[in-house]
């Protein structure tokens, strides 16, 4: 198929705005999922996701879709819309084109939905505004849309009102991803290979299966392939697509989403971010293949210590932890002692909800009885000789002798709130030693504070 025929898309949106439902009806819409197997947020195969109605892992899928006679390749990647699963969103807009901005059309614009916008603007990105659920009574769709056009200076004539539950203007949606997402840059298959790894999960079956979109190039089954990155070389053992299940296919054409096998027992060998590469008929050599901007690399903010009840269930603990970092390679962990609660370890997290859902992964799936400590930040102590030490817990702590400095984390913090609420905000980030930096009337009820204030 045609380059231009192909559209990479991802959803975006403040959580609980309705974007795993509104992917749900574009797999029926498209008949990606047979009737008898469709279920409610189907891309999320979490047991969390599903209890919690949360997405935290990136799950992509690939939707074929006949629009006025001509076949077209959707191929979707549904992020997560917590703030603790940035991270998630910004690998799925380094594989896309375009994204669908999803608001509420009951709540409004809030904190999520701008950071996710303005991420998906850093990366140049087509962006389609979509008010959602607008079959509840309460949903405001003029004030809504004259919100987001405030807010993202998105004109409001062009938002999709959408009922994702009952399937309102659902197609409507995907004529706009037709018409209006760009598709990938024309590249040849005869071209080098260069493939961003944008996720990677391990597979008990097939080893570590790795998520590219292709920028060049092509990829088939037994080929020999580089990570620019860590210098490995592997031999393809399987490529295909996703529908949302693994489905095997005879090569991969440059502009399309799909996935690897390679065989690999770590995901440590195939980070995301690196790029796949392969020799094309310029004949450039390995040294001078320049990699793709991958993205930055995931830091921890919050750490904590977790320990077992029963220290016997120490290496159990390890064994877990090595397991949960093969999918989530935002967990980072070391050994810790503590003289009250024994041998366990220092984690870092990106954030509250990620800590909350790691504690309950490793209780649910391992069986392991655990203490969590209070979380903290990491801090950098400037020593007298001029070096720096980053700690994260106060039992690292130098002598205070030898310290000249100690520098903790400071964020920009946006706050949206009703405008009654706004002193009280500004009080409570000013006892906090926050710093007001900017106050923006978004409409006659709603404001965005922005503080600069320790983490």
């Amino acid at each position: 198929m045609s380059h231009r025929n192909i559209r990479n898309f991802c959803i975006i949106a403040h959580i609980d705005h309705g974007k795993s439902t509104l992917a749900d009806r574009f797999l029926e819409v498209t008949n990606t999922v047979n009737k008898r197997d469709m279920k409610s947020q189907l891309l999320d195969t979490m047991d969390l996701e599903q209890e919690r109605g949360i997405t935290i892992k990136l799950q992509p899928v690939r939707m074929d879709w006949k629009f006025e006679g001509v076949d077209y390749i959707l191929n979707l990647i549904d992020t997560p819309g917590h703030v603790d699963f940035s991270y998630e969103v910004s690998r799925s807009l380094a594989a896309c084109e375009g994204a669908i901005l999803v608001v509420d059309a009951t709540q409004g614009i809030e904190a999520q939905t701008l950071a996710n916008c303005y991420m998906a603007i850093d990366h140049n990105l087509e962006i389609i505004p979509v008010l959602n659920k607008i079959d509840l009574p309460s949903a405001d769709v003029e004030k809504r849309a004259q919100e987001i056009e405030n807010a993202l200076g998105i004109p409001k004539e062009d938002i999709i009102a959408v009922s994702a539950k009952e399937g309102t203007n659902v197609e409507k949606v995907l004529k706009s991803v037709v018409e209006k997402l760009p598709a990938p840059v024309e590249a040849s298959d005869d071209d080098e290979l260069k493939a961003l790894i944008f996720d990677s999960v391990y597979d008990p079956y097939k080893g570590v299966v790795i998520y590219v979109r292709l920028n060049s190039g092509s990829i088939k089954r037994g080929d020999k392939v580089h990570f620019l990155n860590t210098k490995k070389e592997i031999e393809v053992l399987e490529v295909g697509h996703f529908k949302p299940k693994y489905v095997p296919t005879d090569v991969l054409h440059s502009g399309e989403v799909g996935y690897i096998v390679t065989g690999l027992k770590s995901v440590r060998d195939a980070r995301v971010g690196d790029t796949v590469w392969k020799q094309g008929n310029g004949k450039v050599e390995m040294e001078n293949a320049e990699a793709l901007d991958g993205y930055k690399k995931v830091r921890p903010f919050v750490f904590a210590g977790v320990f077992c009840t029963d220290n016997d269930d120490y290496n159990l603990l390890r064994e877990a932890l090595d397991k949960l970092q093969i999918n989530d390679s935002a967990l980072s962990f070391e050994p810790e002692q503590s003289g009250a609660l024994g041998h366990g370890f220092r984690c870092g997290f990106l954030g509250l909800l990620h800590m909350e859902i790691v504690q309950e992964r490793l209780e649910r799936e391992y069986n392991l009885d655990l203490i969590v400590t209070a979380p903290s930040v990491s801090y950098i102590i400037a020593m007298n000789d001029g070096s720096e030490v980053t700690i994260s817990s106060p039992s690292g702590l130098p002598d205070p002798v030898y310290i000249d400095a100690i520098k903790e984390p400071w964020v920009k913090v946006e706050i949206l709130s009703p405008k009654e609420y706004v002193g009280a905000v500004m009080t409570l980030c000013t006892e906090k030693r926050g710093v007001s930096k900017d106050v923006q009337y978004l409409d006659e009820n709603r404001v965005l504070n922005t503080f600069e204030m320790p983490l």
